[in-house]
């Protein structure tokens, strides 16, 4: 079996897909086709696999091909040695992971040198042999023959011996994968309070002195606890019981000398083996460990913030309407962003109804004017400091409007990432007159007209709805949070005519360069007036078109099927469908019933399959239709604007801004996020958070606890009105490996969430 087949089955069983489909879609991939179109323009090639399947995919097949590099290296590199044998060469051959086959190549690998090269060179190592065939005779009493220049006594003699055997040891490939699976199974990982860092590291109290089993700690609580040892407030251990754990780790090791008896041969290789474990291997195996928590812990941080982002990408768009953008402040004043339905800027201005200059009167008369001035139909308030405050002076003014005037909706919009637009290279060509506070006010606005086409201008990380972003790996971050932009926007769809060039950057085929092409030839030209004429842009090969044409939208254009979904490859075979129902193309698009009698296998042939004819059909009932939800928003409630203003009990509706492993944080309106613990979710034991909730939700909350000196406030979405999380958590079992020594129980709600407290719940959303 050569490599390419060899990694070809090996995804195959990943993804749970055929041979074929893994070998199809491979040969899309590496002719340059996008995630996107193969999903959705190449299911009879690849068997129907879906754009999850096609990234797991792609992510697999870099690895593995790395890995089969990796092993052609180092045979290549045995083999220049003259040491390749054929169990050697089965052995790389069989190895399935990086970390199996670094093990193996250890004895062959170029390294510096050596106690143990020492050794040998003093002619200690046939003493070893000597001590390993004859164990009935004293180590001692052998050593004593190997004494010369070099080796001064029988102490050095024993202790080179001693050297080589551990040397060995630690480049046996099938111990350390006997250790590394023990390690696995059964470590501790224990964190320790720095001393004298209690009041620095207080945000970290419940992990001063924290055990858990390694194997199940969640990756919330490890990533705390590596932030922690990060600030030097924690030092980590990552090791065996002490009192049973240690000596079976020993006895792995002597296990790999063989049968040991009771000689004094064997007591001394038994206590070689011993010493091998507390000053080599302990060490090798808790940097392996500490290397595989932090990548786990990573990966699931990295997941948790794609699935968080993209629900907010796929947020339900309020549409084109009208809209006021409120960016609130209290001394530099709110300011005012009103755009028309297209999103185009039409007016701005600086309000200042608080202190210290307290022009209530003033800001409700601008506010009003422009209400009336524009039409406008939506008011965002961003969701910062003096929210409440800023959306209280709204309600005023929609009170007070003018007969006839229709109010406007308020909607309180998370401003996360704002700032971060209006000082970007992107809002100063976009805007280049605007004051930089006044671009936020703008982008406040059209995220709540189309939260994909604003939020994209953003760096996802900037985002803020993952946890401890920044602590993880920046490049499979970034790498993971692009693929999760792409598929929503190429999942929604984009308007050639009025998307931006950020927008169009994502789209299956593009890019910054074509995207900035395609802006400055409708520019130039005006509108596309069809998808054919995009092959009109510079840079826009044959290639490129055939990627992007299918995620291209032109509403009221020449050709009905450009609205469409309907990829123009398959235009004819949409006619034909068309004309069989004996009607015009404009008539039957949206009308399902028209559709009715149509059998898809009647159109199948050579070029399309099945598939992609229930697709189009699909797409002829309800043409460029939007999969995101319709438009919702969450209604504060009077009165409760800040912490203080809570009270047990209390009933609220808030919207999600952020899901973790451990719950989901909802905004109520009181500038501070309050958590529903998973426990507290629903009225049945809840695994994964996301079961329930998504980023974007509007979900019924009640008031459990307060804490307003830490900033944390309790939330309960059961029906019971939250039985506490003590007894919640009893129902869901053990969640980790108890703590030893006098340690004192804490709620299980504070466990859960352990030392992110008040951290957590600001940090989170703004890394």
């Amino acid at each position: 079996m050569d490599a390419t087949d060899r990694i070809a089955r090996t995804i195959a069983t990943e993804i749970s897909a055929t041979l074929a489909q893994v070998i199809a879609a491979t040969g899309l991939l590496d002719g340059g086709a996008t995630v996107p179109f193969v999903a959705r323009y190449r299911k009879e090639i690849t068997g129907g696999l879906d754009d999850t399947q096609l990234r797991n995919l792609a992510e697999r097949l870099a690895y593995l091909r790395e890995l089969e590099a990796r092993r052609a290296a180092i045979v290549d590199s045995i083999k220049g040695q003259g040491k390749l044998t054929d169990d050697l060469a089965r052995a790389i051959a069989g190895a399935q992971t990086k970390a199996t086959l670094e093990d193996i190549y250890l004895p062959y690998k170029p390294k510096r040198r050596t106690k143990a090269m020492i050794a040998r060179e003093n002619g200690l190592e046939p003493l070893l042999r000597a001590i390993q065939d004859d164990r009935a005779v004293a180590p001692e009493a052998l050593a004593s023959g190997y004494l010369s220049d070099t080796v001064a006594d029988v102490k050095a003699a024993l202790d080179g011996a001693r050297d080589i055997l551990v040397e060995e040891l630690s480049e046996n490939a099938t111990l350390l994968g006997r250790l590394r699976d023990f390690m696995q199974s059964e470590a501790i990982i224990h964190a320790r309070l720095v001393e004298g860092k209690e009041q620095v590291g207080a945000k970290f109290s419940d992990y001063f002195d924290q055990r858990e089993k390694w194997s199940t700690i969640p990756a919330h609580r490890a990533l705390a606890i590596l932030r922690a040892a990060k600030e030097e407030v924690l030092t980590i251990d990552i090791a065996p019981e002490p009192e049973t754990g240690v000596a079976r780790a020993e006895g792995i090791v002597a296990a790999a000398l063989g049968r040991l008896g009771d000689g004094p041969g064997d007591a001394w290789l038994r206590k070689v083996a011993g010493w091998c474990w507390r000053v080599r291997l302990s060490n090798t195996m808790y940097i392996d460990l500490l290397t595989e928590l932090r990548a786990r812990a990573h990966a699931e941080a990295i997941r948790v913030f794609a699935r968080n982002l993209r629900d907010l990408l796929l947020a339900s768009p309020a549409g084109a309407r009208p809209t006021i953008g409120l960016d609130p402040g209290i001394r530099t004043g709110v300011k005012l962003a009103a755009v028309d339905a297209t999103g185009k800027l039409v007016a701005t201005e600086t309000l200042y109804p608080f202190p210290p200059k307290s022009d209530l009167r003033g800001a409700e008369a601008a506010l009003a004017a422009a209400i009336v001035k524009h039409g406008i139909e939506l008011i965002a308030i961003g969701n910062g400091t003096a929210s409440r405050e800023t959306e209280r002076m709204v309600t005023d003014v929609l009170k007070r409007l003018p007969a006839g005037v229709k109010a406007p909706v308020k909607v309180i919009v998370s401003e996360a990432g704002a700032s971060v637009y209006s000082a970007s290279e992107l809002a100063a060509k976009e805007f280049p007159g605007l004051d930089v506070s006044l671009r936020g006010a703008v982008s406040i606005a059209r995220r709540l007209q189309d939260p994909l086409a604003e939020l994209v201008k953003v760096p996802p990380e900037s985002i803020g709805v993952g946890q401890y972003q920044h602590d993880v790996d920046q490049r499979q971050l970034a790498k993971t949070l692009e693929a999760v932009v792409e598929d929503a926007v190429n999942a929604v769809g984009v308007d050639l005519n009025t998307a931006s060039a950020p927008l169009l950057a994502h789209v299956a085929g593009l890019g910054p360069s074509l995207a900035q092409n395609i802006v400055a030839h409708r520019d130039a030209e005006g509108a596309f007036a069809s998808r054919a004429a995009l092959k009109k842009v510079t840079g826009l090969g044959p290639r490129a078109f055939e990627q992007c044409a299918g995620f291209l939208r032109i509403r009221d254009g020449k050709e009905p099927l450009d609205a469409s979904s309907v990829h123009p490859e398959a235009y004819g075979v949409a006619r034909k469908i068309v004309a069989a129902c004996g009607r015009d193309i404009r008539q039957i698009m949206g009308d399902g019933s028209a559709l009715k009698s149509v059998r898809a296998e009647a159109f199948v042939d050579d070029s399309f399959g099945l598939p992609t004819i229930r697709d189009i059909l699909s797409e002829l009932e309800k043409p460029g239709r939007d999969p995101r939800p319709s438009f919702v928003t969450a209604s504060f409630a009077d009165g409760v604007e800040d912490i203080k203003d809570l009270r047990p009990g209390m009933a609220l509706e808030g919207t999600v801004t952020n899901v973790a492993a451990f719950g989901a944080f909802v905004d109520i309106g009181v500038h501070q996020d309050g958590l529903v613990h998973i426990s507290q979710l629903a009225d049945r034991f809840v695994k994964d958070p996301n079961e329930v909730v998504k980023v974007g939700d509007v979900v019924k909350v009640r008031v459990t606890e307060v804490d307003v000196a830490r900033k944390r406030i309790g939330l309960t979405m059961r029906k019971d009105g939250g039985a506490s999380a003590r007894e919640a958590q009893t129902e869901r079992g053990p969640k980790s490996a108890p703590a030893r020594g006098p340690k004192t129980a804490k709620p299980a709600a504070q466990q859960e969430v352990g030392g992110l407290g008040a951290a957590l719940l600001n940090a989170m959303r703004k890394g």
